[in-house]
């Protein structure tokens, strides 16, 4: 399975961008699918995860702010980030997992990642 991250780029606070992570491979694979983000100096951290038939789960810094969703036919997850602060600015990057894990927040148990993507909001 390989995954490729797209739809970065640079936006003002309060701004949207979507960012696309498709699948190509033997998809059937996959399960869950996720976001993380880095900074530079930083840890990789969680932003969203949704898998077939479960509620999507968000990080609380962007729950009401970001969607998750994924299109099976497309091979394709998104990430709609809406009302964008500075302090979203990172490296974005997608990653996808066999089964679900209620340990979902923690990178270590992702199977496959994409290449990131950077965000960049302005202020």
């Amino acid at each position: 399975v390989q995954l490729q991250a797209s739809g970065g780029g640079w936006v003002q606070t309060g701004g949207s961008l979507r960012l696309s992570c498709e699948a190509s491979g033997v998809t059937s694979y996959i399960y869950l699918m996720a976001w993380f983000r880095q900074t530079p100096g930083m840890e990789r951290e969680f932003v969203a995860a949704g898998g077939s038939g479960r509620s999507p789960r968000y990080a609380d810094s962007v729950k009401g702010r970001f969607i998750i969703s994924r299109d099976i036919g497309k091979n394709t997850a998104y990430l709609q980030m809406n009302s964008l602060r500075p302090e979203d600015t990172a490296y974005y990057y997608c990653a996808a997992r066999r089964v679900w894990t209620t340990d979902y927040r923690n990178d270590v148990w992702y199977d496959y990642w994409g290449q990131g993507t950077l965000v960049t909001v302005s202020s």
